[in-house]
């Protein structure tokens, strides 16, 4: 089967972490489409790259932080709904999600585009401001974090 253009259909494959600290999310607050809307540390992978290295790669680009992965969260499959307006998004989402927790911050570092800033919210915080989640995949994650829902790191394999 062929998608647009004569390509075939790839989904966006992304990474993101849940990054804990004291009871308490690393989110970050970004621009996407004219809205301010929260994200945990996530973005797409890169060629060559691992799962892992991408997730590492995103949080210290996104958030100046360097983390430390403790387990593998979860994979998502997701569908963006079109855009307000009706343009269409029609994009489809493969996320690999990690457990992650706080190692060192470069304060200096400068973050990525679009990123306005970082906080650090409680999951109470971060569930009431559901209307500004980027997607259904950001409560999606954390909740099953907090559900106890973490496989070992093993489970990944990077064959080069």
């Amino acid at each position: 089967m062929t998608y647009r253009e004569g390509r075939f259909w790839q989904p966006d494959v992304t990474v993101a972490t849940v990054v804990v600290r004291d009871g308490r999310l690393l989110c970050v607050e970004e621009q996407v489409n004219g809205a301010l809307v929260l994200n945990q540390p996530a973005g797409h992978l890169e060629p060559d790259e691992s799962l892992a290295e991408a997730a590492l790669r995103e949080t210290r680009e996104e958030t100046g932080w360097d983390v430390r992965l403790t387990a593998f969260i979860g994979a998502y499959q997701w569908k963006a709904p079109p855009r307000p307006g009706g343009e269409a998004d029609g994009r489809h989402y493969l996320r690999f999600a990690f457990a992650a927790e706080p190692v060192a911050h470069d304060a200096a570092r400068t973050l990525d585009v679009g990123i306005v800033r970082t906080l650090w919210l409680t999951p109470a915080e971060l569930q009431a401001a559901s209307a500004r989640h980027r997607s259904p995949l950001v409560w999606q994650a954390v909740a099953d974090h907090l559900g106890g829902r973490r496989q070992s790191l093993s489970l990944l394999r990077h064959i080069a």
